[in-house]
């Protein structure tokens, strides 16, 4: 039977206005944990240009996460590695990312996909799992978005071998650097409910360090690209 699926989370007429409220996005209280030498609210990474900050989710009881960087490649190429597609690079530099499948294709820029994760925080955070409904899209101006939320699908059932986690209203867009074409403005949202039965503290302090190595290994990525 057909799938109901939920609004596509892409009521984005023209990027800017949305990128412009994005960055306008206020920074929680710097009590939040955040792990020695990460990046927190508000704050730049030290191993670069790249921010991350947060504050309560709208969608759930857990954070909605920003991050932004400038990354040494053009927006096609930042595409190349980041784009939701079977057989894509993601698999290849992201550590939080082992599996990645398209379930169903909807049209060419909308599908239902399946995200697995590995165990992280030494084991403490077991493998998930994730299903989302997927859109792309492509703007006049050169901005590439990927945004996200979850679904269920009848061909995916929950596996017993993870945890079902969900993923509220994400994306990541892909940004031209006026006056810089081998650079790209990363701009990503997460909002994540790990699921499972985990402290607090842990999910605040995986968060922040998964955004920052999310970041530093596209990064080292693009890097080994042009080398």
């Amino acid at each position: 039977g057909s799938t109901a699926l939920p609004p596509i989370p892409h009521a984005l007429p023209h990027p800017r206005g949305a990128i412009l409220a994005a960055r306008a996005l206020p920074a929680a209280s710097p009590a939040l944990p955040v792990p020695p030498g990460r990046a927190g609210p508000g704050r730049r990474h030290p191993q670069g240009e790249i921010a991350v900050s947060w504050r309560p989710s709208a969608e759930f009881a857990g954070n909605l996460y920003k991050g932004e960087g400038i990354l040494p490649a053009s927006p096609q190429n930042v595409w190349e590695y980041i784009k939701p597609v079977a057989g894509g690079l993601r698999t290849k530099w992201d550590q939080n990312v082992k599996d990645f499948e398209v379930i169903e294709a909807i049209s060419d820029t909308v599908s239902v996909c399946r995200t697995t994760t590995p165990s992280a925080c030494m084991r403490i955070i077991s493998p998930r799992e994730f299903v989302d409904v997927v859109v792309i899209k492509e703007y006049e101006d050169g901005t590439m978005l990927s945004a996200a939320t979850n679904v269920e699908h009848p061909l995916c059932p929950p596996q017993s071998n993870f945890v079902r986690g969900f993923n509220y209203p994400c994306g990541c867009f892909c940004i031209p650097v006026p006056g810089e074409p081998d650079k790209t403005e990363l701009l990503t949202f997460f909002q994540t409910d790990l699921g499972g039965y985990l402290p607090q503290t842990v999910v605040d302090s995986f968060f922040p360090s998964s955004i920052s190595g999310f970041y530093s290994n596209l990064t080292k990525a693009l890097k080994a690209l042009k080398a």
